[in-house]
């Protein structure tokens, strides 16, 4: 059902993978959109390793929810931090592609769990993220990508 990496010699392992997840705070989300267009997001991500699933955050309405509810298949990419190497031109990065089904968390402790690691990598701070959970929790939605297919590669662009 999924495709295979076309370019096999470039191919990373999962353990590479969920290291790159695990590393960037943000990547980009795609959902089928209205009238079949895709709708894509960049947004922030928590990588679970205990369940493997990446979790997000947002508003409870808007195009992302509405398209969630109408198609739970989505597709989530993540690109490390990219390095050159002395004397060669072109950036080299991994990337990762992850298939899979989108779930809401509909426990709200675990969810607001969830929104606090979520804020981990930007350094906010326990008494600000505690204070925006007080506001505006209410309004969250955390969901989770249950991964069905992940691919990542190593890319050098020169």
């Amino acid at each position: 059902m999924f495709r295979e990496i076309v370019r096999k010699k470039q191919a990373i392992s999962r353990e590479e993978c969920i290291e790159v997840l695990k590393g960037q705070p943000r990547g980009v989300l795609a959902v089928n959109g209205d009238d079949g267009y895709p709708y894509c997001a960049t947004i922030n991500h928590w990588y679970n390793e205990e369940d493997g699933k990446i979790y997000f955050h947002g508003n409870k309405h808007g195009h992302r929810v509405d398209a969630m509810k109408a198609c739970d298949k989505a597709c989530f990419t993540a690109i490390g931090d990219g390095f050159l190497i002395e004397g060669k031109r072109g950036l080299n990065f991994k990337s990762v592609v992850v298939f899979g089904r989108l779930e809401i968390v509909e426990d709200r402790e675990k969810a607001l769990e969830y929104v606090r690691r979520l804020s981990e990598p930007f350094g906010f701070g326990e008494e600000y993220v505690e204070a925006e959970i007080k506001a505006d929790g209410g309004a969250v939605l955390v969901y989770a990508l249950v991964p069905e297919h992940m691919t990542g590669k190593q890319v050098n662009e020169s």
